[in-house]
């Protein structure tokens, strides 16, 4: 398993870098940590399928917490800070990122369609 090293946040572009052990660095911007949050608010209880999180593009990451030597508490300016980033979802976040940006991504468009679609009633 991969260990975190250092993180890095810069501020001005809200991303957050984070050094792993073998080298490698992840680039997070802060929208995509907020909307892919552990928590379960965001990927829900149980059974429940993952919550769409929308209108985080101006979110910040205001403090980052260490919890432990295995995860960190990002702690976010719409002050979400439930969510524990464990050194193994930081590594899947960066395996798995441009899958899961499209993926969110996706989930937008097609939110953003349905809400702007009306069912029309016909009334005879």
């Amino acid at each position: 398993m991969k260990e975190v090293t250092k993180v890095h946040y810069h501020t001005v572009s809200k991303v957050l870098d984070v050094h792993f052990d073998d080298d490698s660095i992840a680039r997070f911007n802060a929208e995509f940590l907020r909307v892919h949050s552990p928590s379960a608010e965001v990927q829900g209880h149980g059974n429940e399928p993952m919550k769409l999180v929308l209108d985080k593009q101006q979110v910040a990451i205001s403090k980052i917490e260490p919890v432990g030597h295995y995860a960190l508490r990002l702690v976010f300016s719409d002050n979400h800070n439930s969510g524990l980033y464990s050194w193994y979802y930081l590594a899947d976040l960066q395996a798995n990122h441009d899958e899961l940006w499209h993926k969110y991504q996706t989930r937008v468009t097609e939110h953003e369609a349905n809400k702007d679609s009306v069912p029309i009633k016909f009334v005879p």
